[in-house]
């Protein structure tokens, strides 16, 4: 339901203190204050033709990652900017979801792509009020790569140096959760033990792993093909790890405020981030291109094409945030005293509605919060 017409002009109000705070929040990631953060790349405003949604302006974060395509892509080839007509899109890439979380959080951003435990220690965290998950995204694409020259018997990573982008992100729960079904002791919050858990930005990993100051990663795409790429082998593929090998490794949250105010802009967003899918899916030659540009523009440098081909292959674009892998992701996270709350406040975690609306339009059908979903206040 559309708020009357005043609430758009309360939010537009709100912008100066908005962009006080993300400018605080930009200074504050950017001397290394964070928990495991790292300065986002902000870019310059984009603007589509026709009059603003309800909001004037819509910030949205993402990651350099395989795994996000379609955030890159959508913003890439301007598939965001024409679903939201005259309202501006703001983008930031990040290095990893806490950081991603932190501008959540503080406003900086309305919607980003981030892995499930950020997203589910967010949500716990604030008690249900600081985020609300309204899409999938991707699906797979992680493994553990190691040094080909590495001693390694079978899948025995003991004594080796494995890292991970960040200290409490998907990858680091699912890592640490795999050495203790090994029988291995590992402190969670130090890394120490029979494996070395060595948290670094996807960005440093794979210099370090050139170097020879780290012996492997449990890494997302494209991280896992550069290792490759210098030398490494994958020693286990997470997807072999989970029925069906699909899991859950990207998703759309965005703020609940931001949600009950301005649901139209949510849902051209949706809308946007659904066409970019299907678009990336029929023509992934044309997708790998634009996927490859924008990360070339936020890095610097794109990806090498064998790189970005094996990559591609392993990783699933996907609309449905397949909420169950979600919630097992999240009880292992809770296993390993990660959590950042009670495994059963979940409730309410997912939104479907706006997806489902928009798959709706399209003759797709609704996909599923496994009853983890906001419920609808009944009437009397």
């Amino acid at each position: 339901m559309r708020l009357p017409e005043h609430r758009p002009a309360l939010h537009r109000s709100r912008r100066p203190l908005r962009a006080a705070l993300a400018l605080l929040l930009l200074l504050f990631l950017a001397a290394g204050c964070g928990y495991g953060s790292r300065a986002p790349v902000a870019a310059a405003p984009a603007v589509g033709t026709g009059p603003p949604l309800s909001a004037d302006e819509v910030s949205v974060g993402y990651f350099a990652n395989v795994t996000h395509a379609t955030a890159l892509a959508g913003v890439q080839k301007g598939w965001f900017t024409r679903e939201l007509g005259g309202t501006r899109l703001r983008t930031q890439v990040f290095n990893g979801g806490p950081s991603a979380l932190e501008a959540l959080n503080a406003g900086a951003v309305d919607i980003a792509w981030m892995g499930p435990s950020p997203a589910v220690n967010g949500y716990l965290r604030s008690e249900g009020r600081g985020l609300r998950i309204v899409s999938g995204a991707a699906s797979g694409g992680v493994a553990l790569v190691v040094d080909a020259d590495a001693k390694v018997r079978g899948t025995d990573v003991r004594g080796l140096r494995i890292a991970t982008p960040e200290a409490g992100n998907t990858q680091d729960v699912a890592l640490l959760h795999w050495i203790r079904e090994q029988g291995w002791e590992v402190d969670p919050r130090t890394g120490r033990g029979d494996v070395t858990v060595v948290r670094q930005s996807s960005k440093e990993i794979p210099t370090s792993f050139r170097r020879g100051t780290i012996d492997g990663a449990w890494v997302p795409e494209p991280v896992a093909a550069q290792l490759v790429a210098a030398g490494g082998r994958v020693l286990l593929d997470e997807a072999d790890l989970w029925d069906d090998g699909a899991f859950v490794t990207a998703l759309v949250v965005v703020s609940p405020t931001f949600l009950a105010e301005h649901p139209d802009v949510v849902e051209a967003v949706l809308r946007g981030s659904v066409r970019t899918n299907a678009w990336l899916k029929s023509r992934p030659d044309d997708g790998k291109a634009a996927v490859n540009d924008a990360i070339e523009n936020v890095t610097g440098r794109p990806l090498e094409r064998g790189v970005l081909d094996a990559a591609w292959r392993h990783v699933t674009l996907t609309d449905d945030p397949l909420a169950a892998t979600l919630a097992e992701e999240a009880e292992r996270a809770d296993g390993l005293g990660l959590l950042d709350g009670n495994r059963a406040a979940l409730d309410g975690i997912f939104d479907l509605r706006p997806l489902n609306r928009v798959l709706a339009e399209r003759g797709e059908p609704a996909v599923d919060d496994a009853e983890l979903g906001v419920r609808a206040t009944p009437t009397t």
